[in-house]
């Protein structure tokens, strides 16, 4: 019985704890985009004309965003009968725009007027199924600022 009431607490902790975070963490990100909205970001094909610049410069972006109890429990139910695992995707969503904030203020800080061909790398680190309780992704944003 002991055992239930610590999985349903480790649940609630997991649903109020995170949605609170959550929220928190996507106001801080509509705070913070607005800051950045002044410096675009410019993806280009082979042929098309590149910008004149004076100076330019590698900026990276990086973010390890882990998942709550709550996210894995549900995902772990939602994977029985397959389907759209919709609680990842908040948790996706807030790491690409984190991790794309992080390279603009880098960019800003620098003196940036632009930043070109603007990538986005994931990797999974850990794994539900490895027995490590792990669930965090690694979301890198890198482009070239210039001046």
């Amino acid at each position: 019985m002991s055992e239930l009431l610590w999985f349903l607490a480790l649940l609630a902790l997991g649903y109020f704890a995170g949605t609170y975070l959550e929220k928190k963490h996507y106001k801080s990100i509509k705070k913070r985009e607005r800051q950045t909205c002044h410096l675009p970001t410019i993806n280009f094909g082979a042929k098309q004309e590149i910008p004149e610049a004076t100076n330019a410069a590698m900026f990276v972006g990086s973010v390890v965003v882990s998942a709550d109890y709550f996210k894995m429990f549900i995902s772990f139910v939602i994977s029985l009968f397959g389907g759209r695992i919709v609680v990842y995707e908040t948790l996706l969503d807030r790491g690409r725009r984190e991790a794309l904030l992080r390279m603009k203020e880098q960019a800003i800080a620098w003196g940036a007027t632009q930043i070109l061909n603007v990538r986005l790398e994931t990797s999974n680190i850990g794994d539900r199924d490895s027995g490590d309780g792990l669930v965090a992704i690694e979301i890198i944003a890198y482009g070239t600022g210039i001046q």
